[in-house]
């Protein structure tokens, strides 16, 4: 990662772990991150970020005595109090949690939980390349209980040709420049992480041609907008059954057909609202024939009743 000359905030003090050498003169740099209680307030805050290329042949972690205590057992075996997330680019090695050993390679992110004991490290004979942040919070904790960071799915395979390590690099340029709001950039950065592991996991686990058969479902969803809603008649047209298309589309897409189909002709109605037609007329255009479920199924979605939508796209 490029150097560049930033202004470090007095009151955000610089903890262990500047710039310093993995092995033979490799570059890595490292934080361990305080915040205040406007940072706090954002319901989740980044405790610590760091990038290190660990050479073959060399003891993991290296530049031990730079990391507190908790942190320096990462090979043999620790438990944290926050989250973390750590991201392998090059080289092999081993993440045990749970009672579970997994095997390392390129592309791996671990997540590691709160409490719950944990240790890697990298091959001797290969090292590896390594990317981290840490984080915690209530939001964090509210995302654990929804599922999105589960303990029982502590290892992924993102691989690469996605976002999550231009937005490593992100993070630790704020950790490294610790300018105003960074705490609260860096976390947005770091749930982006999450989205981009999640969403990489969602995809590889659909079945082949999954995505060709859901955009064809959505455009003929698209092209039949203005008639009833016939999840029948859009599961033969894509050649499949009307349970076997349920299936496939939530899971790719989160929504069920009909929640799909619903929301585009909602998207819709406030086009034709914003262009001034009737409550009726809209109704009729999005294939709705009674317009009083259509005004209650409007205000529903949008929170507002057709008639103000109008008031307020003409405002």
């Amino acid at each position: 990662m490029t150097e560049r000359a930033c202004p470090v905030a007095a009151s955000a003090p610089i903890l262990p772990g500047m710039a310093n050498s993995c092995a033979d003169g490799e570059d890595t740099f490292f934080r361990y991150l305080t915040w205040s209680e406007e940072d706090e307030s954002w319901q989740m805050v980044c405790t610590d970020a760091g990038h290190c290329d660990v050479a073959p042949g060399v003891v993991y972690p290296p530049n031990i005595d730079a990391h507190p205590t908790p942190f320096k057992t990462v090979a043999v075996g620790r438990t944290l109090n926050e989250y973390h997330i750590v991201y392998i680019t090059r080289g092999r090695g081993i993440f045990e949690t749970e009672g579970k050993i997994y095997e390392v390679t390129p592309g791996s992110a671990l997540l590691l939980f709160p409490g719950i004991p944990h240790r890697y490290k990298p091959d001797f004979d290969t090292g590896w390349s390594e990317y981290w942040v840490g984080f915690r919070g209530p939001y964090p904790d509210s995302l654990s209980r929804a599922g999105f960071l589960s303990p029982a799915n502590p290892f992924h395979m993102p691989g690469f040709g996605n976002a999550i390590l231009s937005q490593y690099q992100e993070i630790l340029e704020l950790v490294r420049c610790q300018e105003p709001l960074y705490q609260l950039r860096g976390t947005t950065l770091i749930l982006g992480i999450v989205a981009e592991i999640l969403a990489c996991g969602r995809k590889s686990a659909q079945p082949t041609q999954a995505e060709e058969l859901v955009a064809r479902a959505k455009l003929l969803m698209e092209e039949r907008i203005d008639d009833d809603i016939n999840l029948i008649g859009i599961a033969e047209g894509v050649g499949v059954s009307p349970s076997h298309l349920s299936e496939i589309f939530k899971s790719y897409t989160s929504m069920t057909p009909h929640q799909y189909f619903i929301s585009i002709k909602i998207a819709r109605a406030k086009e034709l609202l914003g262009r001034g037609l009737s409550v009726k007329e809209v109704s009729a255009r999005i294939g709705i024939s009674d317009e009083y479920y259509f005004s209650r199924l409007f205000k529903k979605k949008t929170g507002l009743s057709p008639s103000r939508w109008e008031s307020r796209a003409r405002e």
